[in-house]
């Protein structure tokens, strides 16, 4: 699948400003000092084997793994969120795409999003804009796409997009794509904006998912990445060790019948990149004004960086 190129002058303006909204954002851990990213990724270090939860795989069996928990939870995936977060993910979300930003003219590719839980805030935020000028009536200004490597996630998005969510309204066509974070089937320079939500700690290679993501980025165009991450404070961390692993799971087994994919999706996250490490690999895969900003003390992260 293709998807259009924008012309440059809105990736321009895009970058000034999305660039002028990341002050503030964390940029270098308090050290100072940026590690070799060989040194701290594993992934690199050991081409055969991975991390499934707090599993060792062979990193070709871990999207075939990955792919068999969300297949499991893709018609309760809202369930799943409410649990993993105590329902603060719509927040999140909502905050999320408001940090992007989007306006009309964009190319937007939301990654691991099938069920359009992220896709969907684009379009009504591009819904309440007006359309490019000069524009014909009918014409399609704006392109929003998911990209999910899970068919099940989906077949959900598409289910629910069925009844309210044209496949274009206004101007703004949403398209689904069955592809791979490792190796995205969009042309280079093609995408002004690229998110992900909570999926990239299920890939296999997130060094290679980045430089992917990087690849397909327009000049000046935009990587935001939310992912639940690693909270520094020991009391904070105490707790909410405590309720993932003692009440996700078993909230879990009570409300969707099987607790295994919740303890996967728990241990998932403490297997995953903390927030420096995660900076350093977006800046290892070519990004610039790299920075992050923490929600709960570390519970979320949003990692943003710009290809330029």
């Amino acid at each position: 699948s293709t998807i259009p190129r924008t012309c440059s002058s809105m990736a321009t303006v895009m970058r000034k400003r999305l660039l002028s909204s990341c002050v503030g954002w964390s940029t270098r851990s308090a050290c100072g000092v940026r590690r070799d990213l060989r040194e701290f990724s594993s992934e690199k270090q050991n081409g055969e084997q991975t991390h499934f939860g707090f599993k060792t795989v062979r990193m070709e069996d871990k999207a075939k793994m990955v792919g068999e928990v969300f297949s499991q939870v893709a018609s309760k995936y809202d369930l799943m969120n409410d649990a993993m977060s105590g329902g603060m993910h719509r927040m999140w979300k909502d905050d999320f795409v408001a940090m992007l930003g989007p306006c009309r003219g964009m190319s937007i590719v939301d990654l691991a999003g099938g069920t359009g839980d992220i896709s969907f805030r684009m379009i009504d935020a591009l819904s309440s804009q007006r359309k490019i000028v000069g524009s014909a009536e009918s014409a399609i200004d704006t392109h929003v796409t998911v990209c999910d490597i899970n068919a099940e996630m989906l077949q959900e998005g598409r289910r629910r997009a069925k009844n309210d969510r044209p496949a274009v309204v206004d101007g703004i066509s949403l398209q689904w794509v069955q592809g791979d974070a490792e190796n995205l089937p969009f042309p280079d320079g093609s995408v002004d904006a690229v998110t992900i939500a909570f999926g990239l700690r299920n890939v296999s290679r997130t060094w290679k998912a980045l430089s992917e993501i990087n690849r397909i980025l327009t000049k000046g165009g935009r990587f935001l990445c939310m992912e639940f991450s690693q909270v520094k404070d020991p009391l904070l961390r105490q707790a909410y060790d405590a309720y993932s692993f003692n009440v996700i799971p078993a909230m879990g087994g009570f409300l969707a019948g099987d607790p295994q994919p919740y303890q996967y999706l728990v241990e998932s996250i403490r297997q995953f990149h903390d927030q420096e490490t995660l900076a350093d690999l977006m800046r290892d895969a070519g990004m610039k004004h790299v920075t992050y900003k923490n929600i709960l003390g570390g519970v979320v992260a949003i990692h943003s960086g710009f290809r330029l």
